[in-house]
C-alpha cells in the first residue's frame, strides 16, 4: 500500500466527515426517502439517490436534510419513488423520479416549498392541504 501525504489524509478525513454527516439524523426535520426495493433499483433508484445527494451538496443542505433508503413502497409501476417530508407541508410520494426530477424536488419542494404536481403519486386530500 502506498503512503499517503498529509494533504491526502486531510482530504480523506473531510470526505468521510461529510459522508457521516449525511447519515446523522439528529436535528434533521426534512427527509428524502428513496424506495430501494428490487423494483426501484431496477428502475434506476440508485441514480436517483446519487442525484439527491449531489443536489443537496450543491445547495449546501447536507446538514438540514436526511436522505435515507427504504424497501418497496408498493408503487412498482411508478419507480423510482421518493417520499419527501418537509415540516409545515404534507408528506408526498413522487414517482418516476430521475436525476432531473430529483434536482427539481430539491429546488422547488425543499427550498421553494412548492409541490411538483406532475410527479405526485400520493398526496393528502384537498381539505388537509387547505387547512395548512
Amino acid at each position: 500500500m502506498a503512503k499517503m501525504t498529509l494533504e491526502e489524509l486531510r482530504k480523506l478525513r473531510d470526505s468521510k466527515k461529510t459522508d457521516l454527516s449525511r447519515r446523522d439524523a439528529e436535528g434533521k426535520e426534512i427527509q428524502v426517502i428513496v424506495g430501494m426495493g428490487t423494483c426501484g433499483i431496477a428502475a434506476g433508484a440508485k441514480v436517483t439517490l446519487d442525484a439527491f445527494i449531489r443536489s443537496l451538496d450543491d445547495h449546501k443542505l447536507v446538514e438540514q436534510v436526511l436522505v435515507r433508503q427504504t424497501g418497496c413502497m408498493g408503487l412498482c409501476h411508478s419507480e423510482p419513488t421518493v417520499e419527501v417530508v418537509v415540516p409545515g407541508m404534507p408528506a408526498v410520494i413522487y414517482g418516476k423520479v430521475d436525476g432531473a426530477v430529483a434536482d427539481e424536488i430539491v429546488t422547488k419542494h425543499i427550498l421553494g416549498k412548492q409541490l411538483l404536481d406532475n410527479h405526485i403519486l400520493d398526496r393528502p386530500a384537498a381539505d388537509i392541504i387547505a387547512s395548512r
